[in-house]
């Protein structure tokens, strides 16, 4: 980020405005992807959800086999755990949250697409998702250099992280915004930003999707 943010600014007078204009930047771009977490929204979305889940089907099941060997892969020490998942419905992202919090497994950051309003948007962030910036130029200059940064960030601190790397209902073709999302995790691992990353993939299926 500061490589990116080190050429000077031309519409600023002189090197303190200059800083300062960067600042600006990217804490904006920091703010498109991630806000601050929100612990009474959190506590009353997963109060919610059972409720809601109970209403929309009879039952959630789960393999026990495949499930205790991620619980095993979570507590790999100093390694971050990526599930790749499949994209069936909007439910997904919730539904793998709570999922992963109730296994102990602790609270995902999820990639959501851009279909969202700006008011859905910013609830989704406070309920851990997570957004690419709105910049035409993202895989180049300070908004990629920001995402690169968050990325190894949420690695280092061994957060979960969930990629849907399709666009439901499943369209078996890998989304362009999967694709930069992965990317970012390839770059920390050549940067040497984690020494590994454990990657799970996750199948969703619904009897009849809703």
């Amino acid at each position: 980020v500061q490589d990116a943010a080190s050429s000077p600014d031309p519409v600023s007078g002189g090197h303190e405005g200059s800083q300062q204009r960067w600042k600006e930047k990217i804490c904006q771009i920091l703010g498109e992807i991630q806000a601050p977490l929100s612990s009474l929204l959190l506590r009353l979305c997963y109060w919610l959800l059972p409720k809601l889940l109970s209403r929309l089907f009879l039952s959630v099941q789960l393999h026990r086999g495949q499930l205790e060997m991620v619980l095993r892969a979570a507590r790999t020490p100093e390694v971050p755990v990526v599930f790749l998942c499949s994209h069936q419905s909007q439910v997904d992202g919730l539904l793998l949250s709570f999922v992963l919090l109730s296994q102990g497994i602790g609270l995902p950051r999820v990639a959501v697409g851009a279909w969202t309003s700006p008011r859905l948007r910013s609830l989704l962030q406070r309920l851990g998702g997570i957004f690419l910036p709105s910049w035409s130029e993202l895989d180049d200059g300070l908004p990629g250099a920001v995402l690169d940064a968050y990325v190894q960030e949420v690695l280092r601190s061994r957060q979960p992280l969930v990629l849907f790397l399709e666009e439901p209902p499943a369209s078996l073709q890998l989304t362009d915004s999967a694709r930069r999302w992965l990317l970012r995790v390839l770059r920390a691992l050549q940067d040497g930003a984690v020494p590994d990353v454990l990657i799970v993939p996750v199948g969703i299926a619904y009897d009849v999707a809703p």
